[in-house]
């Protein structure tokens, strides 16, 4: 069975990740990893992350995929011998340095990050025969080529299906270094190709228009069948600092389409599933290189990126099945009378209406407006720790 690979840029969202679906999870310690601004792991939080994970039977990934500079080297071997002492599944590095200290001073399974741009079956063999298990390959490699190089190579492949896209190699442009002084292999990328751009001439504007050079995210969907019948190992969805609601959302309906077709070995219908991954916060979509090199189509240029959402309205954290009541935690604005949907980790949804709302005081609560305010809701039916509230 393929792997589903999600991220987790905190514990609340592993938790997440792994109970609405993902049977692996891909995390950040607070050393060598390329999110800086993301909440990444401390030792002890990598030691909760791989107990709650092994205790269902799934598993962690820990990023060590930095480009380091000289600087950046102090403690490596301690720090990858505590990830070997907290029982992580596997490591993802780029750095030859980084890659052969883990070989030669640990037992740790070594991944190699997309950073490599392995994008042939010479470049995923040579790295196969240096003692890496898996290869993450470069995004810029279409579904057709990726058939063809796992038929060349006994390594596990891992491919991108869903998240973000970088404007250039990934992890390979300087414009963030250049722009901003951050640098997009240390962990500090500033996202420049996203920003707006005006073009002049000799200092005069030429254009009304403003424009961005960054692509659309992935999405995948109708290319998972294919994905699973060439015999990859493992689909990676990109996303370590995105919402609860967007790591919820994106997983399960990965998750849906992947047991679906493992099971029918076709897709009937897609639409459903897109109908599921739009009502996650998320940017404009496109299937990538996965189709073959992307035209103007797959790019944003002038167009608004974002998409924002504020569907995701409350977090369960409990239910008292004797009263109905069920305590949660609020995400955004709503009201008595609204019409809500319940998004469980068992994939099961259900609906009802907003009509008796307190807050912990017992106070009754006709609007809740404040971000993560603890309310008591009547719903009609049971509801799971970690199901979400979202409007209809």
């Amino acid at each position: 069975m393929v792997e589903l690979l999600a991220p987790a840029g905190d514990l609340e969202k592993l938790k997440i990740a792994l109970m609405y679906g993902a049977d692996a999870v891909f995390i950040g310690g607070q050393n060598f990893s390329l999110r800086a601004r993301a909440s990444n792991f401390t030792l002890d939080d990598i030691l909760d992350a791989t107990t709650f994970a092994h205790e269902r039977n799934k598993k962690v990934y820990v990023t060590t995929n930095i480009i380091p500079h000289n600087e950046d080297m102090d403690g490596l071997i301690e720090y990858l011998k505590a990830l070997e002492q907290r029982n992580v599944d596997a490591i993802i590095s780029a750095s030859p340095f980084i890659i052969d200290m883990a070989i030669k001073h640990t037992s740790l399974e070594v991944h190699l990050s997309t950073q490599q741009s392995a994008s042939n079956a010479e470049s995923v063999n040579f790295w196969h025969q240096k003692g890496i298990k898996r290869i993450v390959l470069a995004r810029e490699l279409d579904k057709h080529q990726i058939r063809k190089l796992k038929k060349k190579t006994d390594a596990d492949l891992e491919v991108f299906i869903h998240g973000g896209m970088c404007m250039s190699y990934s992890g390979r442009c300087s414009l963030s270094n250049n722009m901003t002084d951050r640098d997009a292999n240390r962990g500090g990328c500033a996202h420049s190709c996203r920003w707006n751009y005006d073009l002049t001439v000799k200092g005069e504007s030429v254009s009304d228009l403003s424009f961005s050079m960054s692509s659309k995210d992935l999405e995948a969907l109708e290319q998972i069948p294919h994905l699973i019948d060439s015999g990859v190992s493992s689909l990676k969805i990109e996303g370590r600092m995105k919402s609860l609601h967007y790591i919820a959302t994106v997983v399960s309906t990965y998750r849906k389409l992947i047991d679906e077709y493992e099971k029918a070995h076709e897709i009937k219908n897609f639409k459903p599933y897109m109908i599921d991954l739009q009502k996650a916060e998320n940017r404009l979509a496109s299937h990538g290189y996965l189709e073959g090199l992307p035209g103007v189509e797959q790019q944003l240029y002038n167009q608004r990126s974002e998409q924002p959402t504020q569907l995701f309205i409350g977090l369960v954290q409990d239910y008292d099945e004797k009263t109905q009541i069920a305590t949660i935690e609020q995400r955004n604005y709503f009201e008595n009378g609204t019409e809500v949907e319940v998004f469980s980790p068992n994939g099961e949804i259900k609906t009802f209406t907003v009509n008796d709302m307190k807050d912990l005081e017992g106070i009754d609560t006709p609007i809740a407006r404040h971000p993560k305010q603890i309310l008591k809701i009547k719903i009609p039916f049971g509801v799971e720790p970690y199901a979400m509230l979202r409007k209809r």
